[in-house]
């Protein structure tokens, strides 16, 4: 059998005790390498420069300089990296600000080991990951003020997008083939006039947008 590939992960946050118990977790998945570990930020991007981590954790509220205004400066100094926020605050506008500066996930700390592992795994291969909680907040409150353009369907397809899943899972989702969720996904760009996956999160978050498929289907698959 084929061992697979490690990850290699950097956890920044200012509370040791969480930090030494997020690292020991992750230490015992054999395809996770938590490389290296910073109590601020600014010392975790003077870490990230030099092991070159693909996915950063990093809490949200700590001192000096805050892990929102940090995002910016991952994704200008180490575009390959990917950052997920991991908080205890489950706010649409800490999420939606996360998301803004560049943030590939966000997860709540009360979440399961295994969900973090998810998350990690997720936006390493290059999707998006918002937690169960997050994702709760995120569409309790929707904004339905009928300036919305979408169809239904194109809600359903932007909702999963939300939730990370790629076109083929989106496919299985819908009944549809992958082509199709493709083509969905190109026509919701030029409906709304943005360019990027990153834009259509936004957009989500700014609207409340969710998809009515199973929730389940808002957590990647395994395997």
């Amino acid at each position: 059998m084929t061992e697979r590939p490690k990850i290699k992960v950097l956890l920044i946050d200012n509370h040791p005790l969480v930090l030494d118990g997020l690292k020991a977790v992750l230490e015992t998945f054999d395809h996770i390498e938590v490389a290296g570990t910073a109590g601020l930020a600014q010392t975790g991007l003077d870490v990230a420069r030099q092991i070159q981590p693909q996915v950063v954790l990093m809490d949200i509220n700590m001192p000096k300089l805050s892990g929102i205004d940090a995002i910016e400066l991952f994704m200008s100094e180490l575009p390959q990296t990917r950052v997920v926020m991991l908080s205890m605050h489950d706010s649409r506008e800490y999420i939606s600000s996360s998301v803004m500066h560049g943030a590939a996930g966000y997860v709540l700390k009360d979440v399961s080991t295994d969900e973090i592992v998810a998350a990690i795994e997720t936006v390493a291969g290059g999707g998006t990951y918002f937690s169960s909680g997050v994702f709760d907040a995120l569409m309790g409150e929707r904004a339905d003020d009928g300036s919305d353009p979408l169809t239904p369907r194109e809600r359903d397809t932007l909702g999963l997008i939300v939730a990370g899943r790629s076109n083929r899972e989106i496919a299985e989702a819908l009944g549809i083939s992958a082509a199709t969720a493709e083509t969905h996904r190109k026509n919701l760009k030029k409906k709304l006039g943005i360019a990027t996956t990153a834009g259509l999160i936004r957009y989500a978050l700014d609207h409340g947008i969710a998809s009515k498929i199973d929730v389940n289907s808002r957590l990647p698959t395994s395997g």
